[in-house]
């Protein structure tokens, strides 16, 4: 169950913003070293803290992912971007950056439109 009291719509937006920014780009100070998607954002809970203060559990995109991938180390990364059910995990492994991104910002934008077609239903209903 999330515990996360960020709005999960205002989480996705950013995480899209984030993206589209290029966000995941190579640091030009440690260009070897990759970075990881949704953990290193503002996305993660547990985002530029030396341990990990709150379990995967407790975070909004615990929601998307499968049940049998709750217990990886790094559940997020096991969200099903697309039809043909890429992950994070299978991307960042082929170490295509911009096939992963545009995975991620299609994925993303899918999101955020249901909640949104969502929550504009519920204020409908009231």
């Amino acid at each position: 169950m999330t515990s996360d009291e960020r709005d999960v719509l205002d989480v996705l937006q950013a995480e899209l913003d984030f993206i589209e920014k290029g966000g995941y780009g190579r640091s030009p100070r440690t260009p070897q070293q990759a970075k990881s998607s949704f953990a290193d954002s503002l996305t993660c809970i547990n985002y530029a803290s030396s341990k990990d203060l709150h379990p995967c559990e407790e975070c909004h995109l615990i929601d998307f992912v499968p049940r049998e991938a709750r217990r990886n180390e790094v559940p997020c990364h096991f969200i099903q971007l697309n039809e043909s059910g890429e992950t994070v995990e299978q991307l960042e492994g082929r170490d295509n950056q911009q096939r992963l991104e545009a995975a991620l910002r299609a994925w993303l934008k899918a999101k955020i439109k249901e909640i949104k077609t969502s929550r504009a239903g519920d204020d409908g209903a009231s």
